[in-house]
């Protein structure tokens, strides 16, 4: 099959280096960074202590360092909250955005750069770093067609479905995309993420939808079949969206603005 590749120019990448890096990134996010390693990534946030979204992140092993594939809007305020976390580490982070380029391949994996399998859902291709100025081999890919992709899996594309310091992890749909690990040890955030899983106490959720007629702008309100809010529209392609649902409404008739909505999960 040939590989149909798309820059995300919305990506960007930080740097970890030095000694015990896999150390204090481990104390800080969602997930196992130990299991980063040649071939495999890790997805991660980085929590507020009460276990709300700030950042997300795919950390990816590039020898003795990580990489961080986060969202490039936000990353400097992501550097700048690493460098307050670092105090005495004896770790350099840097901003790699302009040297590094990240891309999205389905089909045969790329030859050549830093290669993962993306890690938050299979059918989600390959993530694929190079040099910047780099092109990998394939066709090129229509963003459109990566976001519908992207949408029917029900994976958020960072602050543009999360809301940063309002969405719990857990609301995010993180425990589907192996976004957190209930038996890494602690984190910023980890009490109440874990309290949140152990009581079941999750109320709403992101899930993937369908709106008939074409999928309105993001914010718009989902509806009841008798009115009632059930939660928002997020990003949209077509008839693709990503929506932050009420749990209790979820198998309800829906709509946003005035079309039929069907929820994917």
């Amino acid at each position: 099959m040939t590989a149909q590749t798309l820059r995300l120019e919305n990506r960007g990448l930080i740097r970890l280096s030095g000694e015990g890096v896999r150390d204090f990134l481990q104390g800080l996010v969602t997930n196992d960074v130990r299991k980063a390693a040649s071939g495999q990534a890790v997805y991660a946030a980085l929590l507020t202590p009460q276990g709300k979204f700030l950042f997300d992140m795919i950390i990816m092993a590039d020898g003795d360092d990580l990489l961080l594939d986060v969202e490039a809007e936000r990353k400097a305020d992501l550097f700048r909250r690493l460098m307050m976390y670092r105090l005495r580490a004896k770790i350099d982070i840097t901003d790699e955005s302009e040297t590094l380029s990240v891309w999205a391949v389905f089909g045969d994996a790329p030859a050549t750069g830093l290669v993962v399998p993306d890690p938050r859902a299979a059918d989600l291709g390959w993530r694929l770093v190079l040099p910047a100025g780099t092109t990998p081999d394939g066709t090129p890919l229509p963003m459109d067609a990566y976001e519908q992709k992207r949408l029917s899996l029900g994976v958020p594309d960072s602050s543009r479905d999360m809301q940063v310091d309002k969405y719990f992890w857990l609301e995010t749909a993180a425990e589907r995309l192996n976004g957190v690990s209930f038996t890494k040890g602690c984190y910023v955030g980890q009490e109440l993420t874990a309290r949140m899983k152990h009581r079941t106490t999750l109320k709403k959720l992101l899930v993937p939808i369908t709106v008939a007629g074409g999928a309105p702008e993001a914010g718009t309100p989902v509806l009841t079949s008798d009115g009632k809010d059930a939660g928002e529209v997020r990003t949209t392609c077509s008839e693709n969206a990503l929506a932050y649902l009420r749990l209790e409404y979820q198998a309800d008739s829906l709509s946003a603005d005035g079309r039929p909505v069907t929820v994917l999960s």
